[in-house]
């Protein structure tokens, strides 16, 4: 490594996903097509919960948090990538690449704790339906979705701080289409292993404990669905846990690949591929997950649609 070539920072250059001229309309309209679909579907579900009576309860409470979640890391990356595929200017601030990456990882790993809060909740409503409102009472709720945030806002403020240490970099391109952990790395001109270590043992000790309480839950709600005589109880059980099941498969998956495996030389580009997918195509899922697979929620959109259309009808 030669020092001479490494100097300090004041902005980097998002390359962004491809430097094809020919993809940028295409991207562009892809891109805004899926935020759209995200701020659209996650507001709405929001929304939703909040007007309609039959889902105030603790499982559409963390589910509602869960769509703002969505809705806010994906507004901290998307609106920024639009821009710089139809603008030659890719230049972020070295601040606002900090803040935005702070924000981003903020959101996300409360995403990973909110995942974990919803399978202990199924797990009481399955498993202790009896106490399930005295267990999940509102203020238990409320303490644990503020320690989701507190939780996302501390480890991000973590990794945010080994990026802060490095002293200079070798270049200010960063091979990706936001500022994130891996590429700032990349282009550190110090020893960043043990930075690297840290990001790494944070992210797997979160997972770890996500997937243990995940992972538990549903090992008590299988057992108790499988002791159930009736099969209409059985399938009605199943259907409350499959879109939560599903979202979590998703989501996990992205994570557990693009964070929780030892880094290689060549992974960045695979990596901006697996990032896009839990950047923006998750967010805009989600919703879809939850509202196509929830008899709750769709029963509670006719009905918000048949008092619309009837106020309508009334006033005409």
């Amino acid at each position: 490594m030669v020092e001479e070539n490494c100097t300090t920072v004041t902005e980097f250059i998002l390359l962004g996903l491809s430097e094809v001229p020919e993809l940028r309309v295409f991207l562009f309209l892809i891109f805004l097509l899926i935020y759209g679909s995200t701020v659209l579907g996650n507001l709405s579900m929001i929304a939703l919960i909040q007007v309609s009576a039959q889902l105030h309860t603790p499982m559409y409470f963390f589910l509602s948090h869960l769509s703002f979640v969505d809705f806010c890391y994906s507004t901290i990356i998307v609106p920024k990538l639009l821009d710089n595929i139809i603008n030659k200017d890719k230049v972020i601030s070295f601040v606002g690449c900090m803040v935005q990456f702070y924000l981003f990882c903020t959101y996300a790993i409360t995403e990973v704790i909110l995942l974990a809060i919803m399978a202990y909740d199924r797990f009481v409503a399955i498993c202790k339906p009896l106490l399930y409102m005295v267990i999940m009472s509102q203020k238990l709720c409320v303490e644990l979705v503020s320690g989701c945030y507190l939780w996302g806002a501390v480890c991000s403020l973590i990794h945010t701080c080994l990026a802060l240490e490095i002293p200079s970099y070798r270049s200010n391109v960063i091979n990706h289409f936001f500022c994130d952990v891996p590429p700032l790395f990349a282009l550190a001109c110090s020893d960043v292993s043990m930075n690297e270590l840290l990001v790494y043992v944070v992210a797997t000790v979160n997972e770890i404990i996500t997937m243990v309480v995940i992972l538990t839950s549903y090992l008590f709600i299988l057992i108790t669905i499988l002791r159930m005589r009736s099969a209409e109880g059985r399938r009605k059980a199943f259907s409350t846990c499959a879109s939560h099941l599903t979202a979590i498969v998703i989501f996990h998956g992205t994570i557990l690949f693009n964070y929780c495996r030892p880094r290689s030389g060549n992974t960045l580009d695979t990596d901006k591929i697996a990032t896009v997918f839990y950047t923006i195509v998750i967010p805009m899922l989600n919703p879809l997950i939850y509202s196509l697979r929830n008899k709750d929620v769709k029963e509670a959109f006719r009905r918000m649609i048949g008092f619309n259309l009837l106020s309508k009808g009334s006033f005409s």
